[in-house]
């Protein structure tokens, strides 16, 4: 993470007995976290709310986005008692709301659309009254394993386009922001609650940031997030400016205005946070 950030940017660690638990249930159990896995300044605040995000189909990304700290290369083999672990750790932990999310896994017919499902069920078998969100990856727009994805019926069904169409050649290069938006008109047209996300201080501009919150918008999007983008090492896409709270406001405010049911824009926001409120 840079230096000399801004004040509003200084790290708040936030710990409590729900974190000091965390961690030996997760290695019992044997999930992970994208929590960890990428480094999210909220674990502790979202923890001790009853909130996690668990990661599935492995660590190891297909791809290569500039501004993701999650380990790129290939992939191990679809774990099939991943989804009863995972559902486990949910028991365990007595989580209220759990965020389902992977990485990018272009290797496999349907992108991981079947495992997503599996654990879905698998949650919803253990803990009936825990409610479920999954953050899924663009299943390279194949329609069938966007379907597969989609019948799990979450509560949410997150995809996050994470930037403007101009930037997509240099931060997400394998992605596609046209592609995004039709995963995100399927879940919506299939009745889902649907939630998308972006990281600013890319070096997009102001107008930029209100066409993509128009274009969700359009998608039926219903739910939406926007925070600073935050360099997890010096090799990773420079930050191009730190976005200032009241920007952020003002963000959050024109995004309302543009129908969203839910919105929650500010430096330290991130897809999943304070996910179940």
């Amino acid at each position: 993470m840079p230096r000399n950030l801004p004040p509003w940017l200084i790290p708040r660690h936030r710990k409590g007995p729900a974190l000091a638990n965390m961690t030996p249930v997760l290695r019992r159990c044997g999930v992970s976290t994208i929590c960890e896995s990428a480094r999210c300044p909220n674990v502790g605040e979202c923890f001790n709310v009853g909130t996690a995000t668990f990661l599935i189909l492995g660590a190891t990304c297909t791809r290569n986005c500039s501004y993701c700290a999650v380990e790129h290369g290939r992939p191990g083999r679809v774990d099939a008692e991943e989804p009863a672990r995972v559902a486990a750790a949910v028991r365990e932990l007595g989580l209220d709301y759990a965020v389902i999310t992977s990485v990018t896994r272009d290797d496999l017919p349907d992108g991981g659309a079947g495992q997503f499902a599996a654990t879905v069920a698998a949650v919803r078998e253990a803990t009936p009254a825990t409610r479920v969100e999954i953050l899924v990856p663009d299943f390279q727009g194949d329609a069938a394993a966007i379907k597969r994805a989609i019948e799990a019926q979450p509560d949410v069904f997150g995809h996050n386009v994470e930037t403007v169409p101009r930037l997509y050649a240099t931060v997400r290069p394998v992605a596609g922001y046209a592609r995004s938006l039709a995963v995100l008109r399927a879940a919506a047209d299939a009745g889902l609650r649907t939630k998308s996300g972006a990281m600013l201080g890319m070096g997009e501009t102001s107008d930029e940031v209100r066409a993509m919150m128009a274009d969700l918008a359009r998608a039926g999007v219903q739910v939406l997030t926007l925070g600073q983008y935050l360099r997890p090492t010096p090799r990773h896409y420079a930050v191009a400016r730190y976005i200032e709270p009241q920007e952020f406001a003002s963000f959050e405010s024109e995004a309302r205005g543009m129908g969203f049911d839910e919105v929650k824009a500010g430096p330290f926001v991130r897809s999943s946070y304070r996910a179940g409120h």
